[in-house]
């Protein structure tokens, strides 16, 4: 059984001849849920000991004892998040549809809202206007260059004129001030104070045609990767002053990237590549042709996750599958003590790393 949150004293819908109108998820809280470790989860991190994992209808929940017992969070949206992410033991970002941006100062027990798709879309406006306005009044601009930006304001144009439906599709800092979230149509927005303001950045990237920026991965290397549609692969080696495309053997989608002793890049259908030197990256072959969403990095061992219970880990002799694997989707993963808990279309999915697995 679903029910709101009691302090939510809210109309839900309105019954019409088509169905159920959608309420607006940017109002209406989070649905209290019964089983809270069955829920569609999309992503999980860890803030120290705890697991803060989020999903459908602003579901976010938290887990003390490794996965075993979980709370729901208070969340002020009911918008499907698609990311979370904790810049320490207390402080996290989660991100979602209908340009969410939700930030929490107590582990993910209380969200507040941040910013939504309105207000993004007006940043992302504002910002084209300027940057467009300021690249006008040089004297030896590129006529392409103005063409760009003539044709990503009028993009923008048209997505404030429909409203908050642009989702932000990952979040990430990558030092105590430095964070960045990106999203579908090229969407990119940086903070460099701790998040207390937010800016719009994504005309800046070597991203013409405003393909969908689905992850970001910042390396040990000081290096800041975004991971888009199309074989879009993006770098930064200034954290976010200034990017660069990357040239990669594959022109679909990628999901994930993992850091043991190469950098690994993976995507639709069992697509994989590793970096073997500088930019230069080579396929490798996966033992399935899934969709890859998350890997982990475990004692020097990589382990993936994937569509339909893809669960593959790295080996001397290539990669191979391991555990029992089940027919639903894992979306995301991370590594505690001697387990993985990932997460994904059957909730939380606890999976012994020396191949048994829990929760199935």
């Amino acid at each position: 059984m679903l029910k709101r949150f009691p302090t939510a004293l809210l109309s839900i819908a309105l019954l019409l001849n088509v169905g159920l109108v959608k309420a607006d998820r940017l109002i209406l809280p989070a649905l209290e849920q019964d089983r809270l470790d069955k829920s569609l989860l999309l992503d999980i991190d860890a803030a120290d000991q705890r697991l803060v994992a989020v999903g459908e209808q602003g579901v976010i929940i938290t887990s003390d004892d490794e996965g075993d017992k979980w709370q729901q969070a208070i969340v002020p949206v009911s918008a499907m998040l698609t990311a979370v992410h904790f810049l320490n033991n207390k402080r996290g970002w989660a991100v979602g549809h209908d340009g969410v941006m939700l930030s929490s100062e107590d582990a993910g027990s209380n969200w507040q809202l941040v910013l939504d798709g309105n207000q993004l879309n007006g940043m992302r406006v504002k910002a084209i206007e300027t940057s467009l306005s300021e690249l006008s009044k040089q004297s030896d601009v590129d006529p392409i260059d103005i063409e760009t930006l003539e044709y990503q304001l009028e993009d923008a144009q048209f997505a404030k004129e429909e409203g908050a439906s642009s989702p932000l599709l990952d979040v990430l800092f990558i030092d105590s001030q430095k964070g960045f979230a990106v999203g579908a149509y090229g969407l990119l927005i940086e903070t460099k104070d701790a998040g207390a303001n937010w800016h719009y950045a994504g005309h800046k990237l070597p991203n013409p045609e405003s393909l969908h920026l689905n992850r970001l991965f910042y390396t040990k290397q000081d290096e800041l990767f975004v991971l888009g549609e199309a074989g879009l692969l993006l770098k930064s080696n200034d954290k976010g002053l200034s990017w660069e495309s990357v040239v990669v053997p594959y022109d679909g989608s990628f999901f994930a990237m993992v850091e043991s002793e190469n950098l690994f890049l993976m995507g639709l259908r069992g697509n994989a590549l590793k970096r073997v030197k500088a930019d230069v990256w080579e396929t490798i072959e996966l033992p399935v042709k899934s969709t890859i969403n998350d890997a982990v990095e475990v004692d020097g061992k990589v382990y993936l996750v994937g569509q339909g219970g893809a669960l593959l880990h790295k080996t001397p002799s290539g990669y191979k599958a391991f555990s029992k694997r089940g027919l639903l989707s894992y979306s995301a993963v991370v590594h505690v003590d001697d387990q993985l808990i990932a997460v994904g279309e059957a909730g939380v999915t606890k999976i012994a790393i020396e191949g048994r697995a829990e929760n199935e």
